[in-house]
């Protein structure tokens, strides 16, 4: 079985040895190198999945079900990804071997009695598995162990790309994509041609256990109704994909930031986000099928905007993540705009539990976030800017624990690079330009369907002032029997005036960024924070213009 572009292991191991994969993401059998190298020459190979409690054990005290980390929705689609894995693994011959605690505990007693000469785990560039590869890569290197972990979550090796860019990561698309060239697995068959693994050896003493469920993991089932539709695991991704490649001219003409967000009995996206996330599907496969449709099309898109161009964009977020310091907050990350966001917990609180007032944002918030996990990227779009730069003015940071928690596809990398994006704090800087939460999904859904199927308090509301119900006569409201302050949130801000004031804010933060170069204190931000207070109306030189995006 060939794997193309993947770095040798650390030592030779002798064949007829014991071998584990340690699943973390890549919950998949095709295009995965670590798979195929545990494989090749072992007598037995031991599967391995380890329940973290870091991310898996409830946590009663969180604002929805699920663990400290994760909501039930992200939690359920990894439990259908690994009963599928299992199910594929059991194809094979072989099996998925689950284990509960602290991971590199577990791992470090597996290695021990299991007698593993060779390790193979899929390189992780998040923080948190940085930190534990390196524990893992001490203990098995010191036992002799060989380790092999290859980079196949992504496209491109993000130390390749930024070893190239001068030891930095490259500050923009264009630079990354210049960098990046062709990738070198292109023309190779990623696909799997494994018949046969492995049988599992013994596994002694050590408690393995079935995939879970949720019941099982101390979570409460929750009605089928309030569920995610989207079911995880590498079979529904790669049916998925199947699918979205069938439509040739989609895929051919398939160009973001268009589409319609209001797009709720057929999303306008191929929804593979959260199957690229736990790597059930690979976007090196991903990328080579887009390829194959565009090789047999006269015309298509190109990046950025293509779909092709999505999963760069992917790559390029990785390879600034990886190679940022403090990537995930605003204090200490060199490419992150200082600014005195508001610490408001009941602005908060009204955005994340879709009281805000806007129907078009509570609906978003409501259904697709908090009941399907998952939301179109224009919706994304729309409520990241009303809680920061577009209305509430509240810290990019606070939203982005929000997505984190209850998106099916949060990635580390993409969450936070999308939220500084939608800030204005890096990569994009067009702070005046801002999504209405009125007209933009006017736009796409004049009659608001949408806002009746997701917020039915809203459905006898007539379309005149569904966007908008605030403005409906009294007599409207009684007979959509939805009085405004009483069966549905007033709003939380004036739009116009909010907006303006953010963009006020902006401005001054943008300038003094520019003279102080970055390098901006504590207490900087907290005096341009009580100057706002004090003083919210611009002089009249330094008004700026609006655009609002419809």
């Amino acid at each position: 079985m060939r794997f193309p572009g993947i770095p040798p292991p650390t030592t030779m191991a002798s064949s007829g040895s014991n071998s584990l994969i340690w699943f973390r993401k890549g919950l998949r059998i095709h295009d995965n190198p670590a798979l195929g190298y545990a494989a090749r020459g072992s007598t037995a190979l031991y599967p391995v999945f380890v329940i973290d409690p870091r991310y898996m054990e409830p946590d009663p005290s969180a604002f929805s079900p699920g663990s400290n980390r994760a909501g039930l929705n992200r939690i359920r689609f990894l439990l259908e990804s690994l009963a599928d894995l299992d199910l594929n693994l059991k194809k094979l011959g072989s099996r998925l071997l689950v284990l509960k605690g602290e991971p590199t505990d577990v791992l470090f007693r597996c290695l021990s009695e299991w007698s593993i000469k060779k390790l193979c785990f899929e390189f992780d560039t998040e923080p948190y598995y940085q930190s534990l590869d390196d524990k893992v890569r001490k203990y098995a290197t010191a036992a002799g162990i060989e380790i092999y972990s290859p980079v196949s979550h992504t496209l491109f090796n993000p130390a390749d790309i930024i070893e190239k860019n001068g030891g930095k990561p490259p500050s923009t698309y264009q630079s990354f994509v210049k960098l990046a060239g062709e990738p070198s697995w292109i023309s190779s068959t990623l696909l799997s041609d494994l018949n046969r693994l492995p049988s599992v050896g013994n596994v002694g003493n050590c408690p393995i256990i079935e995939v879970p469920s949720i019941k099982e993991l101390g979570y409460e089932d929750t009605p089928e109704d309030e569920n995610t539709p989207f079911k995880g695991g590498e079979s529904e991704g790669l049916r998925r994909l199947k699918a979205s490649m069938e439509n040739k001219e989609w895929v051919a003409n398939f160009e973001k930031p268009k589409g319609d967000p209001s797009s709720f009995i057929k999303p306008a996206t191929t929804v593979l986000s959260p199957y690229l996330k736990f790597g059930c599907v690979s976007s090196r496969y991903f990328y080579q099928c887009i390829q194959e449709v565009q090789r047999n099309c006269k015309k298509h898109t190109s990046p950025p905007v293509s779909l092709l161009g999505q999963l760069l964009w992917r790559d390029f977020f990785y390879t600034v993540a990886f190679g940022t310091p403090n990537f995930d907050q605003m204090k200490d990350n060199t490419i992150c705009k200082q600014i005195p966001w508001k610490i408001d917990d009941e602005l908060l609180a009204a955005w994340r539990d879709a009281r805000t007032g806007f129907p078009w944002i509570d609906a978003i918030m409501m259904q697709q976030l908090r009941k399907w996990g998952w939301m179109h990227h224009l919706a994304r779009h729309c409520v990241a800017c009303f809680l920061t730069r577009g209305d509430l003015f509240v810290h990019w940071e606070k939203g982005r624990d929000v997505f984190e928690r209850l998106l099916i596809d949060s990635d580390w990398a993409i969450n936070n690079a999308n939220w500084m994006w939608l800030s204005c704090s890096s990569f994009f800087y067009q702070y005046n330009r801002i999504y209405s939460p009125i007209s933009f999904g006017k736009k796409y859904d004049p009659n608001g369907n949408y806002i009746r199927q997701f917020l039915p308090i809203l459905k006898d509301m007539p379309k005149e002032y569904i966007y908008e119900p605030w403005t409906a006569p009294m007599s409207i409201q009684v007979k959509a029997k939805c009085i405004i302050g009483k069966d549905y949130p007033k709003p939380v801000v004036d739009h116009n005036l909010a907006s303006k004031e953010c963009k006020q804010i902006l401005y001054e933060a943008y300038e003094l960024n520019k003279r102080l170069k970055g390098n901006l204190s504590g207490e900087d931000l907290e005096n341009l924070r009580n100057k706002h207070e004090e003083d919210k109306r611009p002089p009249k030189s330094k008004r700026l213009k609006q655009t609002t995006i419809d």
